[in-house]
């Protein structure tokens, strides 16, 4: 959507919003692993549906990543402001608005944001970027890396976390943040990662994300 001028836009078009994370992906994947992949499947979302792609939420709620350089986080307070305003804003234009969701830790704010905007009368739903996987860094994340943007990958420095079940490690994740439980920052096992089972991955996600609307 930045790209073209405002004459350029239909009357009440489609408008997908990538909401991401700036935070630590271990230390084989770049920061703006969760950017890469909402905007990814917003893209695919707007090819199937006609519609319009904003450019990217790139700071998210990231509280549990601080203690990592390189994570920027807003909080979930300020994202929900953020989003409120953005959708206001897109909607004296905009026919519908989909938010995408990238970052678990957005959750609270994406939700909480869609129900007072759709209270208020916009035309405005959200989806997350859902497939079964691991928690954070791992074979997934690290599949779709290799699969989306090859390039920013460092494969060698790939290594294993934690990979004890995340039902188990919330506690912890909640008391004192990812480093406590996975001092690498990676949670789950990027070793075996591969761009074959990212191409796989991504497929499911956007069918997963379709079906949802």
């Amino acid at each position: 959507m930045a790209e073209v001028t405002w004459t350029e836009l239909p009357e009440r078009p489609l408008v997908l919003v990538p909401v991401g994370s700036t935070e630590q992906h271990g230390p084989h994947l770049p920061l703006e692993t969760d950017t890469l992949i909402a905007t990814a499947v917003a893209h695919e979302l707007a090819g199937l549906l006609n519609g319009y792609v904003a450019p990217a939420l790139s700071i998210g709620a990231s509280g549990e990543h601080q203690g990592f350089p390189g994570v920027l986080s807003i909080g979930t307070e300020a994202l929900h402001i953020v989003l409120v305003e953005l959708v206001r804003s897109l909607s004296l234009w905009a026919g519908h608005v989909l938010v995408i969701n990238g970052h678990g830790g957005n959750l609270d704010a994406v939700r909480s944001a869609s129900e007072q905007l759709q209270q208020e009368g916009h035309h405005v739903d959200w989806i997350p970027c859902a497939v079964q996987c691991d928690a954070h860094a791992g074979h997934t994340e690290t599949s779709l890396l290799l699969h989306l943007a090859p390039w920013l990958v460092r494969p060698t420095l790939a290594a294993v976390g934690n990979t004890r079940p995340v039902t188990e490690l919330l506690p912890a994740l909640r008391a004192n943040g990812v480093r406590a439980v996975a001092p690498n920052g990676v949670l789950g096992d990027p070793t075996r990662a591969t761009a074959a089972a990212g191409a796989a991955l991504f497929r499911q996600m956007v069918e997963t994300a379709r079906r949802g609307l």
